[in-house]
């Protein structure tokens, strides 16, 4: 399955919860934010969600590509913030909320890229159902 979200990506993470103290305990929050980008990316996903979870090991692959300033160049390497493990847990979490598969656990092999890019700036996800059995190089 092949997709492509057609957005500027958010920049935020989830990594970026917040905590306070509430009767001398932490209690942990998700900012006005990182809502927002959340609901975002599940927007734009469910059009694409598939009729049942995908079930079984997937292999993931994912381009972010965002909209590039001044100083960068058409598909240069955003070698800066967010990270993209941070991006990956976010986009994966709306994934499972979407109903893309079961668990995200599911994922056993992922390639992820960050870009600057003229256009188009998005999300292109590609998701693959491998064997339960990896199969061996010959």
């Amino acid at each position: 399955m092949k997709i492509f979200l057609l957005f500027d990506p958010p920049t935020i993470t989830a990594q970026q919860n917040k905590v306070t103290l509430v009767n001398k305990k932490p209690v942990f929050y998700k900012p006005e934010k990182l809502k927002q980008a959340r609901s975002t990316i599940i927007k734009h996903l469910k059009p694409f969600k598939p009729l049942k979870p995908i079930e079984g090991p997937i292999k993931l692959q994912v381009i972010w590509r965002f909209p590039r300033g001044k100083r960068h160049k058409h598909l240069e390497w955003r070698a800066t913030r967010p990270d993209t493990d941070n991006l990956e847990k976010m986009l994966k979490d709306c994934m499972t909320e979407v109903g893309f598969w079961i668990d995200d656990a599911q994922v056993v092999v992922e390639h992820v890229e960050k870009l600057w890019s003229d256009d188009p700036t998005g999300i292109s996800i590609e998701i693959e159902v491998l064997s339960k059995i990896k199969e061996e190089a010959g």
